[in-house]
């Protein structure tokens, strides 16, 4: 809308002594001739803005002139705590509340501090996503975003081991790990569960008479009506279907649990082998980091190394197979001593390695 426009424009020239009208218009994303009518504008409204002329010049604001539009809107100020995470901010559909938050701030600063926004974003940075991975964004994230933001209850459908099961939740937080997006919501029984976002098929909102709903993947198309109704680029605040939070939840804690509980679930059988004195340095780099963490310590604990310095450990894996594939980097430093099928699995492939260089 024009009106954000100009505001945006009035916020720009305000942190800054001036800016011409090439940068005016990569800003506000419009032509330059735009930005012409639009300085035009600013100035029948009273807004004193002065155009300088010649290859150096450029547009100002002049009398030390300040906008009062400076307050912080709660939808601004939630994104201004997330400003840390651009990926994510762009994903849940707050990168434009974001900037215009960044603005107001700046705006509000002193002029010789201004700079701190820049400054920050030239040291730090943060990548979420692993290495080697495309990150994509689930079609529903803006849509369920919103809801817990506003404490909505929704009806979603989940694909499940390739069935798709309809859940009632009440959302409570949104998480990101290594790139992938996870809810963490109450179901109707009161349980607090988590679930992978690029799962949900599709999200409703709201009751039976007063109902939106949100589609993704081959449904796209067809539910792109109802999706930009639920989108992430029009909070309208709570409305009906909203729920009572549990002001006890705890976010972090809930998911540091979980996250434990997930990794544990999936060690489900163990594996028995010395290691050398670099063999123990090497485990966790090579296994799950836990789970040889704590191999370790309970060795340690036992009696320790023999008199050759190796150390017995019982490391919890998650198979067999996948144990062969991630301790054979161990090489020369690691023994398998149990079970013996992996033993003996072991020592077909360090024939097979000797034989290559004999």
């Amino acid at each position: 809308m024009r009106a954000a426009r100009l505001i945006k424009m009035v916020l720009l020239l305000q942190s800054r002594p001036s800016m011409t009208a090439a940068e005016l218009a990569r800003e506000l994303e419009v032509s330059e001739r735009t930005v012409a009518r639009d300085v035009l504008a600013l100035s029948e409204a009273g807004v004193p803005v002065y155009a300088d002329r010649g290859r150096a010049g450029g547009y100002r604001l002049i009398g030390g002139y300040r906008t009062r539009l400076t307050g912080l809107g709660r939808s601004e100020a939630e994104a201004l705590f997330l400003s840390g995470v651009p990926s994510a901010l762009r994903e849940m559909g707050l990168a434009d509340a974001a900037s215009a938050a960044r603005l107001k701030v700046s705006a509000a600063l002193l002029p010789e501090l201004r700079d701190a926004a820049t400054g920050a974003a030239q040291r730090f940075h943060l990548d979420a996503p692993n290495w080697y991975q495309e990150p994509e964004t689930p079609a529903l994230l803006p849509a369920i975003a919103d809801a817990v933001w506003d404490d909505r209850r929704i009806t979603a459908r989940y694909v499940r081991k390739g069935t798709e099961v309809e859940r009632e939740l009440e959302p409570y937080g949104l998480v990101l790990k290594a790139g992938v997006w996870y809810l963490a919501a109450r179901t109707r029984g009161g349980d607090y569960r988590v679930y992978r976002v690029d799962r949900f098929a599709s999200v409703g909102f709201g009751g039976a008479d007063a109902r939106t709903e949100a589609r993704s993947g081959a449904d796209e198309s067809s539910g792109a009506d109802d999706s930009s109704q639920a989108g992430g680029t029009g909070r309208t605040g709570p409305s009906g279907g909203c729920f009572l939070r549990d002001e006890s939840f705890d976010l972090p804690a809930f998911w540091a649990e979980r996250a434990t509980q997930f990794t544990r679930s999936l060690l489900r059988e163990e594996v028995v082998l010395r290691l050398s004195k670099r063999g123990v340095l090497q485990l966790p780099y090579v296994t799950e980091r836990m789970a040889a963490r704590e191999a370790i310590e309970a060795a340690q604990a036992a009696g320790g190394p023999d008199a050759h310095g190796r150390l017995t450990v019982t490391l919890a894996v998650e198979s067999a197979e996948v144990a062969y594939a991630q301790l054979l980097a161990l090489g020369p430093e690691g023994e398998i001593l149990a079970p013996s099928g992996l033993r003996e699995r072991f020592a077909a492939a360090a024939r097979r390695t000797a034989a290559l260089y004999t």
